[in-house]
């Protein structure tokens, strides 16, 4: 029976830890795999695997495109691609370190260790700013049908695309806004997130509405807040049963559809970008056809 990792269509946990990793050069790939496949029971650890991992594999279906970089208006979309991206999901920080600590053992033979992220859900799933994330989600079988690939055939479907991003907010700036300029930014009153129906054409819910795009651009979101020292933000997390979604988004956020940017970009701004493909489960494991 093939199933996609449970962790991707699950609420978001109290806390997460996002590693990103890279391939060592002559290095035993398979065995590592392997390993990560004991490990991964799509629900406690979600695994997606980077463009070059697959094409190493010799793995072409998927065909993972590469993630979008893009300079427009002032904005900067960085592409940061990764071999392989591991979501941890738990209930405390502590829990987390630890089993990081077996994971990036377990992998060491063949991969390093390039980025640790350790997220949170604040204020019951709220961004830093107070507002909340991920309102027009899908859900029940509205999610399913934007998540989760189907009729693909085996290997593919119950798998998933990833698009990662870790926003780095900048607060000061942000509080520096009077609430009604707030608002307007987001499109959303932050007391009772109602949507605002004059709010001007660069509020982030009027870049980003999911049903105005030709096809539409649904998509399943589970980001959460980060924190590092003083710095913080968001690590935005897309899952959809292609990339078209949030490629969609992202190109109008920036500009490149009517010259109009999302006012998001006020106060804060990517640092990171990556796709990844999220395989099915097959048996309780990773349906890897390429592992022997």
């Amino acid at each position: 029976m093939t199933l996609s990792q449970q962790g991707i269509l699950a609420p978001v946990p109290p806390a997460s830890r996002y590693l990103t990793f890279r391939a060592k050069h002559q290095c035993d790939i398979q065995a590592a795999l392997r390993a990560l496949n004991e490990l991964a029971d799509g629900e406690k650890l979600v695994v997606g695997i980077g463009k070059a991992l697959l094409l190493q594999l010799a793995i072409t279906k998927p065909a993972l495109p590469n993630f979008p970089s893009y300079t427009n208006a002032g904005i900067q979309i960085p592409s940061t691609p990764a071999d392989l991206w591991c979501w941890l999901r738990g209930d405390e920080r502590g829990e987390l370190l630890l089993r990081s600590q077996s994971l990036i053992d377990s992998l060491a033979q063949a991969f390093e260790c390039v980025s640790i992220i350790d997220g949170f859900c604040h204020q019951q799933g709220r961004d830093l700013t107070g507002y909340e994330d991920g309102t027009e989600n899908p859900v029940d079988d509205a999610a399913i049908a934007a998540a989760i690939v189907s009729n693909q055939g085996e290997g593919l479907d119950g798998g998933s695309f990833v698009a990662v991003q870790q926003w780095l907010h900048d607060m000061t700036t942000f509080k520096a806004m009077s609430g009604e300029a707030q608002d307007n930014m987001m499109g959303r009153r932050r007391s009772d997130n109602e949507e605002l129906d004059d709010a001007p054409k660069s509020a982030h819910v009027k870049r980003t509405a999911q049903e105005s795009f030709s096809p539409e651009a649904f998509v399943v979101r589970r980001s959460m807040s980060w924190s590092e020292g003083q710095r913080g933000g968001l690590v935005f997390v897309s899952f959809g049963h292609s990339l078209q979604g949030f490629a969609a988004q992202l190109r109008r956020m920036v500009g490149l559809e009517d010259s109009i940017t999302d006012s998001l970009f006020q106060f804060t701004r990517p640092i990171t970008g990556a796709y990844f493909w999220c395989p099915p489960l097959k048996n309780g494991r990773l349906n890897f056809t390429a592992i022997k």
